[in-house]
């Protein structure tokens, strides 16, 4: 093997390794999840080198510089306030999703008119329309970082799998021989982040781990007892998070299937729930009007956001896993400090209930998708 250059990941921070094999050229990741400012690169650099033997003496002054370039990254403030750019009138019906590639030029938007569509987020141009289901598309996603296959989840109990280039569908997950698939609307979808696996929730209130390459079913997780709101991998792809009517998320193992937590206090449905980038923290969205922050490792609540006048149908991290975004029936996004929970920038215009929100991969764009048939790209 000989390594051939390095790659930085921002986002979460990282190292990507290039390397030469039998003549094929292959990658692999070293994810810095505990990085901060302060750090001490000289230490950090000696655990990498004992741990990868790619990295010989010779690269070392490389790597400790690539080391200090992510923290540096870290220091840099975040985007601090969001003005409203544009609006495209994106679906003859409700929207009810929507999601960015990994560089943020393109994004997603799904829909009740059983469509979802591919947008250029710098022009507002519609690129494809991937049309086939045979009711609303609920869940969408792109396999980041990749970027070259979408998944959608309908309410017609099917997901497929597109390519996001020529808008063909590659399959339908349906289930595989003796395995039934799901028996109510895919909700909510995620890939992980080698893109091997695609985990889906449904009304059926069960959570299916699929094999992307083969379309089988890796493992159905039992024990919400009520319809499955959303599922997200965390980064490492150790462990998948849901949301659930019942009022409670779960944290499940991804390698075995079992139920590792749940996650408590919520007085209403939790109608959505995410990781951050590090998997170091996760987010649920309530239909009682308040959004909770717990840590990923004891599943204690850490903070609590309140002040939305309706249910928050949407939540997300910033890459920067500083801010948590939120979209609300009460017509408004809001931005939130995740430290304190303080309110920091209501996003008003949208005339019916925001259904979904994203940043894009730098946190320097939000955009939102509302119940009034429109998406609005905040800048």
């Amino acid at each position: 093997m000989r390594l051939k250059r390095f790659l930085l990941r921002y986002y979460p921070p990282g190292i990507i390794l290039e390397y030469d094999k039998g003549g094929l050229l292959r990658t692999k990741s070293i994810d810095l999840l505990d990085l901060t400012t302060e750090t001490n690169p000289d230490e950090l650099l000696k655990e990498i080198m004992e741990s990868e033997p790619l990295i010989s003496e010779s690269r070392a002054e490389q790597v400790k510089k690539l080391i200090i370039r992510l923290q540096q990254k870290q220091s840099q403030d975040d985007h601090d306030r969001f003005c409203f750019s544009k609006e495209l009138k994106a679906h003859i019906l409700p929207l009810t999703n929507v999601a960015f590639d990994k560089s943020g030029s393109r994004f997603l938007t799904g829909s009740y008119d059983r469509t979802c569509r591919i947008w250029d987020t710098a022009s507002g141009t519609e690129l494809r329309a991937l049309e086939g289901h045979r009711n609303v598309v609920y869940a969408i996603a792109f396999n980041n970082p990749f970027g070259d296959k979408i998944a959608t989840g309908s309410f017609d109990k099917t997901c497929k799998l597109w390519c996001a280039e020529t808008g063909k569908c590659f399959y339908t997950f349906r289930g595989h021989m003796a395995e039934i698939g799901h028996t109510a609307e895919v909700l909510s979808l995620c890939f992980n982040s080698i893109g091997n696996q695609l985990v889906t929730g449904s009304f059926d209130h069960t959570v299916i781990i699929w094999d992307v390459a083969s379309g089988r079913c890796v493992y159905t997780l039992t024990g919400h007892q009520a319809e499955i709101s959303n599922v997200q991998f965390n980064w490492d792809c150790s462990l998948i998070v849901t949301g659930s009517m019942d009022k409670t998320g779960k944290v499940w193992d991804a390698g075995s299937g079992s139920c590792v937590a749940t996650l408590v206090g919520h007085k209403e449905e939790v109608l959505d729930v995410c990781f951050d980038l590090r998997g170091q923290l996760i987010a649920t969205a309530s239909a009682d009007g308040t959004a909770r922050v717990f840590s990923a490792s004891t599943h204690q609540c850490l903070t609590t956001l309140e002040g939305h006048e309706g249910e928050i149908s949407k939540i997300c991290f910033s890459p920067q896993g500083s801010k948590v975004l939120t979209a609300s029936s009460d017509k408004t996004a809001r931005l939130w400090d995740v430290q304190s929970g303080v309110c920091l920038q209501v996003l008003e215009g949208h005339t019916d209930e925001i259904f979904s929100c994203a940043f894009n991969y730098e946190g320097d764009t939000i955009i939102t998708g509302s119940k009034d048939n429109t998406c609005r790209i905040w800048c």
